[in-house]
């Protein structure tokens, strides 16, 4: 059995602070990175996960240049999905499908945005039955307004997405300690 990394929604359209606003872990880029090194050198599937936002002034829109993915996404991964919903389920091809065609039971989840579709995906994929590690520090979101007003940094987002995932739909683990503890024949 092997686990696929799901990069998700990687793309530099999320480096436009002006659009989104204020971020947090400045490191998510590099441990995005030092995943995508690990699962290359062990030869494990990789799937990169592209956001094509429907709205035309976003960012993400397939005709602006964030649409592209950042430099960190390396090679050619075994499935490329594009979505315009927050979970990587939801796309085309099929990740669901495609991981099931592929013996795949086990998956690690990493990119941006922490609380919107890494998350969203962590919960559809656990609802699918899916072993699910969600790579915390290899995440990152953005400051967020409540519907009250009241404004919730990206740490507590981040916290608050760790707290409903764990245990429940996934595991959640840091950078360092799952590449670090990866035995040989590593499942995460």
């Amino acid at each position: 059995m092997t686990t696929a990394l799901i990069v998700v929604d990687v793309q530099r359209g999320f480096d436009d602070s002006e659009y989104w606003g204020a971020r947090n872990n400045p490191d998510c880029d590099s441990n995005i990175g030092m995943l995508i090194g690990h699962w290359r050198r062990e030869g494990w599937p990789i799937v990169y996960v592209r956001h094509d936002s429907l709205d035309a002034a976003s960012p993400l829109h397939p005709n602006a240049s964030g649409n592209e993915f950042k430099d960190v996404l390396s090679g050619t991964p075994e499935l490329l999905v594009s979505k315009s919903v927050n979970s990587s389920f939801h796309g085309s091809p099929d990740l669901d499908a495609w991981l099931r065609a592929s013996g795949i039971t086990s998956i690690a989840i990493c990119g941006i945005t922490t609380n919107h579709c890494c998350e969203t995906t962590a919960r559809v994929g656990g609802n699918l039955g899916y072993d699910v590690t969600f790579v915390l520090d290899a995440t990152h979101t953005f400051d967020r307004i409540g519907p009250y007003g009241e404004e919730v940094t990206a740490d507590e987002l981040s916290t608050i997405t760790g707290v409903n995932l764990h245990d429940e739909f996934a595991q959640i683990v840091a950078t360092r300690d799952l590449l670090g503890s990866a035995p040989d024949g590593f499942i995460v």
